[in-house]
């Protein structure tokens, strides 16, 4: 992996968090849990890493260690850089190298539903619901307990933390009321409200916003997307690149365009049973949920807004509908079943 600047020196559109984590760093007063929320693909984990990266970097602090001053008297400690070097070996090794998913230094940690064989972490069958206790145990209670390998600083980052089981966010409570010297957690997350509050009042909370339109689609462009097709995704996106990466993707594109038709069909159709089978469908794919149904709001927006250039009586109909569409993507932020999501939304959309 070649050198290159640290990793909170590329985190855009997001200087209030930048802000908070370069102030903690500068004044060496680094909190020992944090809690990033806000959607997906905004940078959460950039600056985890970014954060990870400064506080084992081998010469961000050296100047604290100085020896004594030059007529003798101890020295003056000067105050840490607020970023990491980005290329020593530790910050190198402090994040993941491209096609991996864990980094190789021995003191940032990575927690994720599914990351480890089972073997790894105690258990008999993969974590395909949830992040269990046995991750929390083996990567997490074994480890706090004891200083940083290379004696700067212990960093776990937890992916995805409201998939944490009760039981492992349980466990990990007693180490974050307690952390070890030197030892600090980063909590992602999109979907804060799905967090114990227990966890929620023993972390500090760092807020992510949703990217400007335009810099998403300047990163997709710099993807390989061509530029009009990256605006045009870049408006269903939300403000997140993972989600423009989704949708850029052929086969997504295709199974959100037949979500939409089939959505709308089931809405103009006086049988029930359309609301039903996409209804059904939701709840196994989840994940690609949010970025389909926007794009039913926007179907419906430019529907609305084409009646309205025309004069026609069913815009005001069409704008409610794009409207409920809108309603049902705060619903599945919140933690909604997608099920009963879809359903109650179509059901709506047919009674107006």
């Amino acid at each position: 992996m070649s050198a290159g600047p640290d990793h909170l020196s590329r985190l855009r559109a997001q200087d209030t968090a930048l802000c908070i984590l370069e102030r903690a760093l500068g004044s060496g007063r680094v909190h020992h849990a944090y809690l990033f929320t806000g959607p997906d693909g905004v940078g959460k984990e950039l600056a985890a890493f970014g954060l990870a990266q400064a506080l084992v970097c081998e010469t961000r602090t050296a100047s604290a260690d100085a020896g004594p001053s030059l007529f003798g008297g101890p020295a003056t400690p000067t105050p840490p850089k607020p970023r990491a070097c980005g290329a020593c070996s530790a910050c190198l090794r402090a994040i993941p190298r491209e096609g991996e998913r864990t980094p190789t230094h021995p003191d940032v940690i990575v927690l994720e539903r599914g990351l480890y064989p089972p073997s790894a972490i105690g258990r008999r069958s993969p974590e395909t619901q949830d992040i269990s206790i046995d991750q929390v145990r083996t990567l997490v209670l074994a480890r706090s307990a004891y200083a940083p390998h290379e004696g700067r600083a212990k960093v776990f980052i937890l992916r995805r933390a409201d998939e944490l089981s009760i039981s492992a966010a349980n466990a990990l409570l007693k180490t974050l009321e307690e952390p070890g010297s030197r030892t600090h957690f980063v909590l992602l997350t999109s979907q804060r409200d799905a967090l114990l509050p227990t966890i929620l009042s023993r972390t500090l909370e760092v807020r992510f916003a949703p990217l400007p339109d335009d810099l998403v689609a300047e990163l997709l462009e710099g993807r390989g997307v061509q530029a009009e097709r990256a605006r045009e995704i870049a408006r269903l996106a939300g403000g997140s690149v993972e989600a423009g990466d989704a949708l850029a993707d052929p086969e997504e594109s295709e199974a959100r365009e037949s979500f939409v038709k089939r959505a709308l069909d089931a809405v103009a159709s006086p049988a029930f049973e359309g609301v039903l089978a996409l209804a059904e469908d939701a709840k196994k794919d989840k994940e690609r949920l949010p970025a389909r149904v926007t794009a039913l709001a926007a179907a419906y927006a430019q529907r609305a807004a084409d009646a309205a250039r025309a004069g026609r009586s069913d815009a005001e109909l069409l704008s409610a509908r794009g409207a409920l569409a809108l309603g049902a993507l705060e619903q599945l932020a919140g933690n909604g079943a997608p099920q009963l999501v879809v359903e109650a939304m179509l059901t709506r959309m047919r009674m107006l």
